[in-house]
């Protein structure tokens, strides 16, 4: 699948409600819409799992029956998507909680040692890397150059500064400088960037020159990923709220406020739905143009997993051990499967698929039974 040309479509048309084959990254596109092609089969099994020296928090990149994921001992793995073999390792010299993007035959992430790493997808091997002045734990991010000549690949640090270099030399184009850390993904839709920071500022920077075009105070510290549709960001942050903002007027659209715990969840938009995790122990799902509650789940922990909408189905990972899936259209539990261990990482799914970390260090891989095979 020609991944450049299909996410260059997104970015063009703005719809991150377009579902695609595939999950090359984060939240599966460039607007972290957190929408997955395709469904989910009813009861989901149990198809692999593989072991890892660390906790799992990072999510996974799935492309060309590759699932790419990294660990917090230190590794980037690329295991094959129909048994969950290892086709190649590389060791990093920090844990890496960032989600790999996949793109023009490489893998881009981040270390907690401070550097952005360019892998060859084929092989594993290090075609380069880029020092930032402290961790990356967001995952990176894309988009075409100017000129159309080039992909430019975005990833924000404990530094306080977003990164833009150039996909293919790793050299640096631009670097936009906040006043705290950035822990989340940048989003980018239609020229902008936007991320929230540890400065309680929902940040939009133009793509082209890294210039700022409008900033709005998000109300608190932002640690998980905004979400883009249209001209609106949609984030919570740790003081229990969730926002919709007009990023062209840097102003409010709607709050949404539950009870007093935190939301790291990054959320799942559709035209008329928002869904997002949160630290009271619930999936919350609101209506996109208001904010108002349409229903809430309850597991047994945080819930810091984002969550993916697929089909009529919602798959989220929660801090009690467990893997749900609930109905989109009413937040009723359809199967879970008890890991045992915090599911803190976001699912990726694919082709039916769904892949998942957990603290206990093994990625899993859960879909439908293969005919013929118990």
């Amino acid at each position: 699948m020609n991944v450049w040309h299909h996410l260059g479509c997104v970015i063009a048309l703005g719809t991150a409600a377009s579902a695609l084959a595939g999950w090359p990254m984060f939240r599966g596109d460039p607007s972290l819409s957190g929408i997955a092609s395709g469904n989910l089969p009813d009861k989901p099994a149990l198809l692999w799992s593989f072991k890892t020296g660390g906790p799992v928090k990072s999510s996974a990149a799935i492309e060309g029956g590759r699932v790419f994921i990294g660990s917090d001992d230190g590794n980037v793995y690329a295991l094959g998507l129909a048994a969950g073999k290892k086709i190649w390792a590389y060791k990093t010299e920090g844990g890496i909680e960032s989600s790999p993007l996949v793109l023009n035959g490489k893998i881009f992430v981040g270390s907690t040692d401070g550097w952005l790493y360019a892998l060859d997808a084929a092989s594993g091997k290090l075609v380069w890397k880029y020092q930032t002045g402290d961790k990356i734990l967001g995952s990176p991010n894309w988009v075409k150059s100017p000129k159309g000549d080039a992909a430019w690949v975005l990833a924000g640090s404990y530094d306080f500064k977003l990164h833009c270099v150039d996909g293919g030399t790793g050299r640096s184009n631009w670097v936009y400088e906040s006043s705290n850390y950035i822990n989340g993904s940048p989003a980018v839709a239609n020229g902008v960037t936007v991320f929230g920071g540890c400065d309680a500022m929902l940040h939009v920077i133009s793509l082209a020159d890294g210039q700022q075009t409008r900033e709005a105070d998000a109300g608190a510290y932002v640690a998980g990923s905004a979400a883009l549709l249209g001209n609106q960001a949609f984030f919570g942050h740790m003081e229990n709220e969730f926002h919709c903002v007009d990023i062209e007027k840097g102003t409010n659209v709607w709050t949404y406020k539950d009870r007093a715990f935190p939301y790291f969840s990054s959320p799942a938009v559709t035209r008329d739905r928002v869904i997002f995790g949160g630290r009271d122990k619930r999936l919350h799902c609101v209506k996109r143009d208001s904010g108002e509650l349409v229903w809430a789940f309850n597991t047994r922990g945080n819930v810091d997993s984002s969550p993916v909408i697929c089909g009529d189905k919602v798959v989220v990972g929660s801090d009690d051990g467990r893997l749900y899936i609930v109905s989109l259209a009413g937040g009723k539990e359809l199967w879970t499967y008890e890991i045992g261990q915090a599911v803190g990482s976001s699912p990726a799914v694919d082709d039916g698929k769904v892949i998942v970390g957990s603290d206990d260090g093994s990625v899993y891989c859960f879909g439908g039974k293969v005919a013929g095979k118990e």
